[in-house]
């Protein structure tokens, strides 16, 4: 979010879906998934991934327990690849909750009442994991079973983040 904030590549701030609405009248994406997030989680992924993989270079026992490095070698060439292909499966993998929003008629950044809370709740927190995971799952081969279990525990640590946030003042909602 901060980045989207920052004054910095502001000619990208253009919804990915370029307004285009479908036949039932409303938007594919809506304004919120726009081409400076996208770039963002590209960028910012990368960043990261090159960042913790001169930390597991440095503390052996990261590195050898990292999924990534069993089969490849930890390089800035490799962990820029990674990087650049976490940023682009969480960001694909959020598109189709937020297709299915508008499909729903729920506003952008809001959420419905009754089940589709519980439902959408669980989806917003869970949504980019299955993306971030499936290229985990493509250098680290696994069974649905653990790749769902990975799903669900990134899920519940981001739903237990959001709550800190919100009883720290920093979020506005809890969901």
């Amino acid at each position: 979010m901060i980045w989207c904030k920052l004054p910095i590549l502001s000619s990208l701030k253009k919804p990915i879906d370029n307004g285009v609405c479908l036949s039932d009248g409303r938007r594919l994406f809506g304004d919120n998934k726009t081409w400076k997030g996208f770039v963002g989680y590209l960028l910012l992924n990368t960043l990261c991934m090159v960042l913790w993989g001169l930390l597991c270079l440095s503390i052996f026992a990261l590195n050898s327990r990292n999924f990534f490095y069993f089969t490849y070698s930890n390089t800035i060439g490799f962990n820029l690849l990674i990087g650049l292909f976490l940023g682009l499966g969480y960001s694909l993998f959020e598109l189709p909750n937020s297709f299915l929003k508008r499909r729903l008629d729920v506003e952008p950044g809001k959420t419905k009442n009754g089940f589709w809370k519980v439902f959408f709740v669980i989806l917003d927190q869970a949504d980019s994991l299955f993306g971030c995971v499936l290229v985990v799952a493509i250098i680290y081969p696994m069974s649905i079973g653990f790749y769902l279990l990975y799903v669900a525990i990134g899920a519940l640590t981001h739903i237990v983040f959001n709550m800190l946030l919100y009883f720290a003042r920093l979020r506005k909602n809890i969901f």
